[in-house]
């Protein structure tokens, strides 16, 4: 079964922030990154479930799960057919909270 992924604004807004703030230190590198992200996002078309839940699953209360890709957690969920990424988030970085949604 193919699923069908969404990137939320927001979840493209944190796209940008970090592609911009790595841009200024290495635009190479920044591409990179970009292009290993989308690969990354493309590979929830199979199995998005095999990811495990994040944290916040417990602090939002709904089935949260993660995918990481260097050192930062693509934040989806799964419904029926459909992947949603609801943000992009460093490692260090706080949790996804039900104002991020």
């Amino acid at each position: 079964m193919t699923f069908r992924v969404e990137i939320s604004p927001s979840a493209l807004a944190d796209v940008e922030d970090v592609f911009l703030w790595m841009q200024r230190e290495s635009p190479s590198k920044a591409d990179e990154w970009y292009n290993g992200l989308v690969e990354a996002i493309l590979t929830l078309e199979q199995f998005p479930n095999r990811c495990p839940k994040a944290p916040e699953s417990k602090d939002i209360g709904l089935e949260i799960r993660q995918l990481v890709y260097k050192k930062h957690r693509i934040l989806f969920g799964v419904s029926n057919s459909d992947v949603q990424i609801f943000g992009i988030r460093h490692i260090a970085q706080n949790r996804l909270s039900s104002d991020n949604l």
